[in-house]
């Protein structure tokens, strides 16, 4: 009897030469276009479709260029998951060593830029090509457990033939990305990988969980790098009469005079010196303080109007969206929860209730809460251009959207109903 999706992993722990087997031949009946034994699990089987509009070659063995050890040095010190190394090294390693795998750290590139673990392991992954400075991109290596979660931005467990390129059918991988709490974009992938007999059904949950704890910890030293401004900020803002706020690079709030603390405010993408005209504030001055913002309000008017709003889903792994006014260009890159919700409301202009969205994202409508609180997030750095009662852009707003060129790779991590369905869609106007 053909086993569903969902048995795989089960399947695998308890017998797992004769997993791969299945798994093996679900992989060539799927590459040659015959009936398959079994449906590959839904996020193997999209990532092997875009492999192969992507023309990746499932017979190659795909060595990408490796970046210089200096390369890789200039990569590292920039990286913020240098900050992060203790945690999945204390979380990771000790068991990995000991389980035959390795962790590997690679960056939003897909570049490895810190591999460690079992030395056997370490040897049998250099014959991959899995080495420091490599590309471990889908679009360079196929499915695997680096590339992967980083197009789906969730947690992926690629075990033995579920690797689109063949030479990788002999490794079980584990991957989770990590994101910058301050923005939402992605830092990167840890992942841990060993031969096909390590494979173990709740690795993907540890690694999951080990990922969760470095982004804990990247919370806290935001945390700590705001406390350090808004030290710099105070004598500073005790000089000011009227409405003035200190924020860091991000906009995330450091501290306020004269109006109620707002968490977060949206900078322009190049903020200088000079008159701007922020939602928050309205028509201000900026100037630099420290390692952020002095934003003071002002009288006279600096060009509040917003000629377009550009929502940018082009890209497979960064989204953004860019307000064009007056006061110059606002770039903000979007969390996958938010680039679905924005794209939503392009295609529905006339706008979506709670509940249509919790819907349109989960098949339910009556998950509402979780609909208006993702929206309640949304609007505190775009609250200027969205109404609510129904949720929808603004009137005078207008809204370009940029897809991919192949609408099969629209927001290739979502999962939700209405954008499944919207794949297949022209772009709204």
């Amino acid at each position: 009897m053909a086993l569903s999706p969902m048995d795989v992993t089960q399947f695998a722990a308890a017998d797992a030469q004769r997993a791969a087997r299945m798994l093996s031949e679900v992989r060539s009946a799927r590459l040659a276009g015959r009936p398959a034994p079994m449906a590959p699990r839904p996020v193997i089987e999209q990532s092997w479709e875009r492999m192969l509009r992507g023309g990746v070659d499932p017979d190659r063995d795909v060595r990408s260029g490796l970046l210089s050890r200096e390369e890789v040095e200039r990569r590292r010190s920039a990286s913020p998951l240098r900050h992060v190394l203790p945690v999945l090294r204390e979380g990771l390693l000790s068991v990995a060593d000991v389980a035959h795998h390795i962790m590997v750290v690679a960056d939003a590139d897909g570049r490895v830029l810190w591999r460690e673990g079992s030395p056997p392991v370490l040897r049998k992954a250099d014959g991959l090509g899995f080495e420091l400075g490599a590309d471990w991109r889908e679009e360079t290596v196929g499915t695997n457990g680096v590339g992967t979660p980083a197009v789906t931005r969730r947690p992926v467990q690629v075990f033995a033939a579920e690797h689109f390129v063949r030479s990788h059918t002999a490794w079980t991988c584990a991957g989770a990305p990590i994101s910058d709490p301050r923005n939402g974009a992605l830092l990167g992938v840890v992942d841990v990988s060993g031969p096909l007999e390590t494979m173990h059904p709740a690795t993907l949950a540890w690694v999951t969980s080990v990922a969760g704890l470095a982004e804990a910890r990247l919370r806290e030293l935001h945390l700590r790098s705001l406390e350090r401004l808004r030290a710099v900020a105070a004598p500073v803002l005790a000089r000011i009469g009227g409405r003035a706020l200190v924020a860091d690079r991000d906009g995330w709030t450091a501290a306020v005079t004269g109006m109620p603390f707002t968490e977060r405010v949206l900078l322009p993408k190049y903020a200088g010196s000079g008159p701007r005209w922020l939602p928050a504030l309205g028509a201000c001055v900026v100037e630099p303080l420290d390692e952020g913002w002095l934003v003071r309000a002002v009288e006279e008017p600096v060009g509040p109007a917003v000629t377009r709003i550009v929502l940018d889903l082009a890209q497979p792994r960064r989204w953004s969206v860019r307000v064009l006014g007056g006061a110059g260009t606002w770039e903000r890159e979007l969390s996958p929860r938010h680039a679905e919700l924005l794209y939503l409301l392009a295609v529905h202009r006339g706008g979506r209730s709670a509940a249509e969205l919790a819907e349109d994202l989960f098949g339910d409508p009556a998950r509402t809460v979780t609909a208006r609180a993702e929206m309640s997030r949304v609007r505190r750095y775009l609250g200027a251009y969205l109404l609510h009662r129904p949720y929808r852009f603004c009137d005078e707003a207008e809204v370009e959207t940029l897809l991919p060129a192949d609408p099969r790779g629209l927001l290739p991590h979502s999962t939700a109903p209405a954008i499944s369905r919207l794949r297949g869609a022209p772009a709204p106007p």
